[in-house]
């Protein structure tokens, strides 16, 4: 009989060692796994978090086995290299992470152990990630057990697997679905026995393979949210080693015009992304925490989620299979090819697929992650994408293999054309640009490649909810500008059902301890949840307006936005019923009609409750009216100009500020100045300013930009913004 029992307690935590000798001889500190120790330092800012590395520690007793049993330690998540020592000797040595891998230690067992494992997260060449927008949490964060099994036992060696694969065929028509079930057996054994739906068949082994085919009539389908309904696969042998997994069985096919069908109906892929950490915790999650999540991923509405940028835990694939949520599964090849690093992608990439093939929410295998942001699209690119991409399919026939690229990557670039499907990040409205370049540029990618398959894999805007706008502006922080970015974009991909899928970035603020910016320290605040998931920002209520259907709510912003100056203030109202009403201080105030989305304006003179009505929905906010700015309310301590220059002042004839870049520079008079001003600019900035320089899609995208945003963004001064305006209004523009 399979015996797993749990190593999660009594280990020693050690900092600093010169070796495992030492190590093993030193006090430490006493710990219980999951461990991290980057859970304060990761997420405190200065990118001056510990990466190295550290040790533990566990002294443990031979366990109780029959004489023949094998026994393995398993690891299911050691950040980032993990080298195993039992008793003194070397045993094993795992690049990556993310994932799980077994070792077996049966012959090396004594009557007293001293296991210890090094755990090393410092910078390198060659284990994946190394430049990324997260914290590298170093440590044993997840589960690690020891296994007894029987001598002849289900594999447990290879890549991290289960030992039973499951390949579910669907026929729509029919209403049946062919199951294929395969194992793969350790030891002197001649048969497997499979059992399916109540069907049990024997199957006898060829070359440690067994495989049987079951067919299973009026299937009950895994229908994503709706209807995610999981059936069971056993395999087992005669000296009782028994191995298991759940599958589902689900039919998907992605249209370049439709979208994504779910078992034969069109399927809005719409939601979030997910980093695995906790404020306080680093990713050293519990099961409480994955829970935590996925109740909040449930409340959103969301029927896809982007489980970036690394294998996430096995826990976690288990509630999206539950809980029937589209998944987009990948590895942590991210921002920098290293030539070192191939083998590192392909073995992350083995193992992802190897470990979560069973797993029905998976419908996708991501190769990279904005891997041109800091890299040239050049052959030993190439040749490494294609190698994962082909490994994909050769290890999976059955899923699709998909990218996510940066906005500065060219539409015509062929790294496009290795993955099955891709995706952008778009930053337009917070980054760069304005709002509505996202939707110009994926009419125009649709419109030029209308074969391809696009989505929208990355999108945000930072904002700490105790900043707040009544007239936000990008760059701000506020929570306010957070909401109206947001509720663009909501109506941009709501008119484009064409895009495959839509991921938010991020459903939780996390961390990034080199971030130090919109008021906190280690953190990147695109979420829409903060990283303590204690507050959800209003644009969290805009999503599940617009997204969850079966929970009536009605949500009033602003809740953290009381002092107010103006004498007429808005008010706006998130909900997924169609009718409000407000109440202001107890008398009905107006009652619309509409579709997520209603805005109010109301004049304050004093401290109002506020109450928005929705059938029986009910939500409440107190507004104060005060002569000043609550200062509380602004990150950047600015003097309130909108306008730099009111229109009577501009000569229309002449350029000026307000004009787009690429109109500027088709001047050559006034061109020649923003080369030198852009020349003198790049002095400073390096590599960023030859990426822009060496990118055409780049120099476009900001060529539509006006030459204020330009500046603004850049951080210029009034003066110097003033200067440049009265240069370009002394130039004519051609008739």
């Amino acid at each position: 009989m399979r015996n797993i029992v749990s190593f999660n307690d009594n280990w020693k935590f050690i900092k600093n060692a010169a070796d495992e000798v030492e190590a093993a001889k030193g006090e430490g500190e006493s710990i219980a796994l999951p461990h991290t120790w980057n859970a304060v330092d990761g997420q405190d800012g200065g990118n001056d978090y510990h990466r190295g590395t550290c040790w533990y520690v566990k002294k443990f007793a031979k366990p109780e086995k029959n004489e023949t049993d094998k026994a393995y330690l398993e690891f299911c998540g050691a950040a980032m290299t993990a080298e195993i020592y039992l008793n003194g000797e070397k045993i094993s040595r795992h690049e990556g992470g993310y994932s799980t891998f077994r070792v077996e230690i049966t012959e090396r067992l004594e009557e007293e152990n001293t296991l210890v494992v090094s755990v090393d997260n410092s910078n390198n060449t060659t284990v994946y990630p190394q430049t990324a927008d997260f914290t590298f949490y170093g440590g044993l964060y997840r589960d690690v057990n020891l296994i007894i099994v029987p001598e002849t036992h289900f594999e447990l060696a290879y890549c991290g697997s289960q030992g039973i694969k499951v390949t579910p065929v669907v026929n729509l028509e029919e209403k049946k679905a062919v199951v294929t079930v395969e194992a793969w057996v350790c030891g002197d054994a001649d048969m497997v026995t499979f059992e399916v739906n109540q069907e049990k068949i024997n199957a006898s082994l060829e070359d440690g393979r067994a495989k049987a085919e079951f067919v299973i009539e009026n299937v009950h389908l895994w229908d994503g949210v709706d209807d995610p309904y999981l059936y069971t696969a056993k395999a087992f042998m005669e000296n009782g080693d028994i191995v298991s997994t759940r599958f589902g069985c689900r039919k998907y096919y992605i249209d370049p015009q439709k979208g994504f069908f779910l078992n034969g109906h069109p399927y809005l892929l719409r939601g979030v992304s997910r980093h695995q950490d906790f404020k306080g915790v680093g990713n050293a999650l519990t099961i409480e925490h994955h829970k935590k999540d996925m109740e909040i991923i449930k409340e959103i509405g969301a029927t896809t989620l982007r489980l970036a940028h690394y294998q996430h835990a096995q826990e976690f694939y288990d509630l999206c299979d539950e809980n029937g949520l589209i998944v987009w599964a990948e590895i942590p090849y991210i921002t920098m090819h290293m030539k070192n690093g191939r083998a590192n992608t392909l073995s992350q990439m083995e193992e992802l697929v190897v470990q979560n093939y069973n797993h029905p929410s998976i419908i996708c295998w991501g190769l990279s992650n904005e891997i041109t942001a800091a890299s040239a699209v050049d052959d030993d690119l190439l040749e490494n994408h294609r190698l994962l991409n082909n490994l994909c399919h050769r290890l999976d026939s059955t899923r699709l293999t998909t990218m996510a690229n940066v906005f500065m990557l060219e539409t015509d670039s062929p790294i496009l054309e290795i993955p099955d499907i891709n995706s952008y990040n778009l930053y337009f409205g917070w980054y760069l640009g304005e709002l509505e370049q996202n939707d110009e540029f994926f009419d125009e990618y649709h419109e030029k490649y209308p074969d391809r398959v696009i989505g929208f894999s990355e999108y945000g805007a930072d904002a700490n909810p105790q900043y707040q706008a009544a007239v936000p502006e990008k760059g701000d922080y506020t929570e306010s500008y957070q909401a109206v970015y947001h509720e663009h974009i909501l109506q941009m991909i709501e008119k484009r059902p064409w895009l495959w899928a839509t991921h938010v970035w991020n459903l939780f603020d996390f961390a990034a301890d080199g971030r130090d910016e919109g008021g906190k320290h280690g953190e990147n605040q695109k979420g829409l949840v903060t990283i303590d998931r204690k507050t959800k920002k209003d644009a969290f209520y805009l999503y599940k307006a617009a997204w969850n259907k079966k929970e009536p709510f009605v949500h009033l912003c602003g809740k953290r936005y009381v002092d107010r100056t103006e004498d007429v203030t808005e008010v706006k109202v998130y909900s997924n019923q169609s009718k409000i009403t407000l109440v202001v201080d107890g008398k009905e105030f107006e009652t619309q009609t509409g579709k997520t989305i209603f805005k109010f304006n109301v004049p304050i003179s004093g401290e109002h409750k506020i109450t928005a009505i929705a059938d029986s929905c009910t939500d409440s906010i107190t507004v104060k009216k005060v002569e000043e700015e609550n200062q509380d309310y602004i990150f950047i301590k600015r003097s309130p100009v909108t306008n730099w220059f009111d229109a009577d002042e501009l000569d229309p004839e002449c350029f000026s500020i307000n004009d787009k870049l690429a109109e500027i520079k088709a001047n050559p008079k006034a061109g020649a100045i923003i080369d030198e001003m852009m020349a003198k600019g790049a002095s400073d900035r390096g590599d960023v300013a030859d990426a822009v320089k060496d990118n055409p899609g780049l120099q476009r995208m900001m060529g539509r930009m006006t030459l204020i945003s330009l500046l603004k963004q850049s951080g210029a001064d009034d003066e110097s913004i003033k200067q440049v305006n009265r240069i370009l209004q002394g130039i004519k523009k051609e008739n």
